[in-house]
């Protein structure tokens, strides 16, 4: 607790005017110089008091803290608590103004309450980041004040404190969690039917109740003299890597959140459900080159690993480079994986460019292309048309979006895979595509 310094309420400048309007009132009436005199005396003797209540030495005054999470949820609402506990023998008043970090744009923070001697008072307030990286808190001030309210003493509670804002872990465990209790088609996940047999052998074990016939061994039967069956295993191991695209077109945003900070809590849902299901997950991020390069595993702490990589990833001004991401790919995953690829596409001409690269990508690797639709000129085609500029507008705005859907069959004619999904249905739109995927023995 660090004592900063102290200010004067406005009770006491009142007080002051009433002394100099009574004193002003004395050059003309004895009794007012009378009862000016004994104002002064009265008025300075409160100031006195106040002053040995707020200043007293030998013990505490009042003692805070703001506990704030380990981490932050970007996109999610995160709570930060504080406590402050009075140790003076009277009633004081706090207003407690908390310094927070510039990426809230809030300046009107304000509490107030009363505490009692030895009492303690909490309570929560909460945030909600909209940006990864680190958030800087500064000093939690409380100024205390008696009930005469003269003096206002300010007391820092809590020193700075720096909270590292990751993509959003709270929407990855809701999914975790329906995963594992089987009730992720609450949320839209769709369930697919698997398509055969799995065809990687286990082993070789005796015949069960219940097994198969079309996985009996001939023979293994005729050697050992009793049935005997082929145990097969699901395919497991196989890489899943998210190909984050941190180019200017991925600094549009959507509900105050960029399209590069849904691809990011996209890909971290796509990781975890990934490792659930036995796959490796890895990542790499580029803009105009590229900027991060994480292999694919599946150990426990890989998922932090991944958080840690990309909490703190931000957007360029310039194009991506297709080309260097074909070049590092080519290099770096040899073994055939499931290539995720979260860009954005404005208009055809522009995909049409990227396709070569696309198509080097898709040849040895299963590609999936997620891009989004742009809502804004969804509303707008919506909108009641009042003149002829309306309509014009609206027409251009029909063209945008009869180009995005062009682009999906463009990729599909040359065997690349591609989503286009609106930014806040993105990740329920990749994982279904995921599980489509494993259903289907394509990776």
């Amino acid at each position: 607790m660090t004592i900063q310094s102290t200010y004067l309420r406005p009770h006491f400048y009142y007080g002051l005017s009433v002394l100099v309007v009574l004193f002003l009132l004395g050059h003309f009436w004895y009794s007012f110089f009378i009862a000016g005199l004994v104002a002064v005396a009265v008025f300075f003797s409160l100031a006195v008091i106040d002053i040995m209540i707020l200043y007293r030495r030998g013990g505490r005054i009042l003692e805070g803290s703001r506990q704030l999470p380990p981490r932050f949820s970007n996109g999610d609402v995160n709570n930060v608590s504080v406590e402050l506990m009075n140790f003076l023998p009277v009633r004081i008043r706090c207003e407690v103004i908390d310094e927070l970090p510039p990426q809230f744009h809030i300046r009107n923070f304000y509490r107030k309450g009363w505490l009692s001697p030895g009492e303690t008072w909490s309570f929560t307030y909460s945030l909600r980041p909209v940006e990864r990286g680190e958030y800087h808190f500064g000093n939690l001030n409380v100024y205390i004040s008696t009930r005469q309210g003269f003096l206002s003493r300010r007391i820092k509670a809590a020193s700075p404190a720096m909270v590292k804002v990751y993509p959003s872990f709270v929407q990855m465990r809701k999914f975790e969690i329906m995963a594992i209790s089987d009730r992720l088609s609450e949320v839209g996940i769709k369930k697919v039917r698997k398509y055969g047999h799995q065809m990687e052998f286990d082993q070789i074990r005796e015949y069960t109740k219940g097994d198969d016939i079309r996985t009996i061994n001939w023979k293994a039967t005729a050697r050992r003299a009793q049935l005997m069956v082929n145990q097969y295993q699901d395919e497991k191991s196989q890489q899943v890597f998210s190909l984050i695209d941190m180019g200017r077109t991925m600094k549009m945003p959507f509900n105050g959140t960029s399209l590069l900070d849904y691809a990011i809590n996209t890909s971290l849902v796509l990781a975890n459900i990934a490792m659930l299901k036995h796959d490796k997950a890895g990542l790499i991020t580029f803009n105009e080159k590229v900027r991060g390069i994480l292999p694919a595993h599946r150990e426990p702490h890989h998922l932090q690993t991944i958080m840690e990589m990309l909490y703190n990833q931000q957007t360029g001004f310039l194009e991506h480079n297709l080309e260097a991401l074909y070049a590092v790919v080519r290099h770096k995953i040899p073994q055939r994986s499931l290539l995720v690829l979260y860009t954005n596409f404005e208009s055809l001409k522009s995909a049409h460019r990227e396709m070569p690269f696309l198509r080097r990508l898709a040849s040895n690797h299963l590609l999936m292309v997620v891009f989004f639709e742009n809502t804004e000129i969804e509303k707008l085609i919506h909108n009641q048309a009042g003149d002829v500029e309306d309509i014009y507008r609206q027409t251009i705005a029909e063209k945008f979006m009869f180009d995005k859907k062009l682009i999906v069959k463009e990729l599909e004619r040359n065997g690349i895979h591609a989503i286009l999904s609106k930014p806040g249905k993105l990740t329920v739109a990749t994982i279904n595509k995921y599980l489509e995927f494993k259903a289907r023995d394509l990776i």
